[in-house]
């Protein structure tokens, strides 16, 4: 068999910890980072370029890349040493840094970088646990590979089964140069849910960061008993509400509140009470609810109608903030069923 010259991996950017689903729930949505790839001629070096957000700060090392790092780890567990030879176009709409899934889409994507140069031909579940090996929040990595509206848990691993520490990471941790392992298998589990096509997404992406680290940093150790409860009563009731037609906004905007992490980072997003508060679907027609996206800084709002409207609510709200306000920007998303994928031509 001919191997195929070309080939482009596609990967969505998601939205996690959707309403209560903190470290639960996920969406896939219609904005895609895509790696254009060539293979070049035996001893040749790796050219790699990329255009879109955050091109004046992402690293073209191999090493040192988030996408070809990650990559060079799946590699090596199958006694691979190097990238073969290839010309890698990144092009990437994904915001940085703004809870739309930006680490965990470039995780994705060097997973398939790695199945397709290295043609090792993974199932997306063994994908999913080399996924998991770099990006410990199944809620991103899980829609961003699969596609759709998803609920995921993370088997818990023994200590062993983590080190040594030379596994990329997406999110700072220790240093360490030993030989990387091979996951074990079933690491996550997942099961995609249904959604009604009529709700859309509306991301409001104010221009600041939120470092994932830093905002999980802000959460307590120990939750009350009646927050836990809160959250459970909610994601039981929002995750069938989301399928249902016709869409019922008063139920999913109440299914939506959250005890678990939001009360804990409203100080880091400036205006993210007043929002909760104030965008409803008796305030502002088309919504159905409203959630961080993420770790945020990005407020997500699911709405049927009246997306511009409901963005520019939040975005007055993000402008009228202390010293000169927050300046947005938004995107209206569908919620896609398809996942990463990796065309040959």
């Amino acid at each position: 068999m001919t191997t195929q010259t070309k080939f482009k991996i596609t990967v969505p950017a998601t939205s996690a910890n959707i309403g209560p689903g903190f470290d639960v729930l996920g969406m896939a949505f219609s904005l895609y980072l895509t790696l254009d790839c060539e293979r070049l001629p035996a001893g040749s070096a790796l050219q790699m370029s990329y255009e879109g957000e955050g091109a004046k700060d992402v690293p073209l090392i191999a090493e040192k890349n988030l996408i070809t790092k990650t990559a060079l780890y799946v590699l090596s567990t199958y006694g691979i040493t190097s990238l073969p030879p290839l010309k890698i176009h990144v092009t990437n709409p994904i915001p940085l840094g703004r809870g739309l899934g930006s680490s965990g889409s470039a995780v994705v994507a060097g997973i398939l970088l790695a199945n397709a140069a290295g043609e090792l031909n993974m199932s997306k579940d063994r994908m999913l646990d080399y996924c998991l090996m770099v990006e410990r929040h199944p809620d991103n990595v899980a829609p961003a590979l699969f596609g759709g509206f998803v609920a995921s848990f993370l088997r818990e691993l023994e200590p062993e089964e983590l080190e040594p520490s030379s596994i990329p990471r997406s999110e700072p941790t220790r240093n360490g140069a030993a030989q990387p392992p091979t996951p074990t298998v079933d690491i996550g589990h997942y099961i995609q849910l249904g959604w009604n096509q009529d709700i859309k997404a509306v991301a409001i992406i104010p221009d600041f960061e939120v470092a994932t680290e830093d905002a999980r940093a802000v959460l307590p150790d120990m939750y009350e008993r009646a927050d836990v409860i809160y959250n459970l009563q909610r994601i039981a009731v929002l995750t069938t509400a989301l399928s249902r037609s016709p869409v019922n906004a008063d139920l999913i905007h109440k299914a939506m509140s959250d005890k678990v992490h939001q009360p804990y980072r409203k100080h880091l997003i400036p205006g993210m009470s007043e929002m909760l508060e104030q965008i409803t679907p008796k305030t502002v027609p088309g919504v159905v609810g409203i959630c961080l996206s993420g770790a945020g800084p990005t407020i997500l709002v699911l709405a049927t109608e009246n997306f511009d409207q409901i963005a520019a609510s939040v975005q007055e709200i993000f402008a009228r903030q202390p010293n000169g306000g927050i300046k947005s920007m938004y995107k209206v998303l569908d919620v896609v069923n398809d996942g990463a994928q990796t065309v040959y031509h």
